[in-house]
């Protein structure tokens, strides 16, 4: 194909040549960002993501509610939702902070008593945890190649680990119907406790790129934390919050 242009004397029909050759040069990386790649390495990322939340469930509260009422340890894992936020420290290493959210509220019924009507003594336990947590995550591999000072492309697959801590919001709390164990009457109540702990993390996981910009991003991540109860549950040790989260979710490089 030969390309013609107006009679501009030899400088601007090289002006004009250069800026068609820019031009065409332009619409073709811009088609190609939508195909695999993108003019810079991504300075961090932003993730939604979902899954299941496995409680340990394993301080004594639990031992004691799981004995008196029908309910076991897998009554209170449940759907978990959250967010993370992530800035790249370097080609290997991320900061992110990051927010899930799990809550449970099954129904149970005494397991060894009715009441004077031989009816089920029944009442509900809320259990809700919030982990607020900040982590370094390590990837095991690059997360992609530069070609040139203007082009990024990422890997397909790229594994990681990470590790750090926060603090979770919990809550625990039991109405319904119960029994005074020295009399045997049956009374209604509300007993609850709710607070902030401490709270460590750690994950592992992997992102796999949907295309330059989109990747899936599974993860199972272990938090530990136990929460002080409040004077309604006297005599009972720290509430164990633990378990492990596994999600899956949808990352955008930003």
């Amino acid at each position: 194909m030969t390309l013609s242009f107006p009679v501009l004397g030899s400088r601007g029909g090289t002006l004009v040549a250069v800026l068609a050759i820019c031009m065409a040069h332009e619409a073709s990386a811009q088609r190609n960002t939508g195909d695999g790649f993108l003019f810079s390495e991504p300075a961090g990322s932003f993730s939604i993501r979902g899954g299941y939340s496995g409680a340990s469930a394993s301080s004594d509260l639990f031992a004691f509610t799981t004995d008196q009422l029908t309910l076991g340890k897998s009554s209170f894992s449940g759907a978990t939702a959250g967010a993370e936020m992530a800035l790249r420290l370097s080609p290997q290493f991320d900061l992110s902070v990051s927010a899930d959210y799990a809550g449970v509220s099954p129904r149970s019924e005494f397991r060894r008593l009715v009441d004077q009507n031989n009816q089920p003594i029944r009442q509900t336990t809320d259990f809700r945890r919030v982990p607020v947590v900040a982590s370094v995550r390590a990837y095991l591999t690059p997360r992609g190649r530069s070609i040139g000072r203007f082009v990024w492309i990422p890997n397909r697959f790229t594994p990681w680990v990470e590790g750090g801590g926060g603090f979770t919001w919990f809550q625990f709390r039991q109405y319904g119907d119960f029994v005074d164990y020295k009399t045997n009457d049956v009374f209604n109540a509300t007993s609850e406790a709710s607070g902030w702990a401490p709270t460590a993390n750690a994950a592992v996981g992997a992102d796999v790129s949907l295309n330059a910009r989109f990747a899936l991003t599974g993860a199972a991540r272990y938090t530990y934390a136990k929460g002080s109860l409040s004077s309604d549950f006297s005599g009972f040790d720290r509430l164990d919050l633990s378990g492990v989260f596994t999600t899956l979710g949808l990352t955008v490089r930003f």
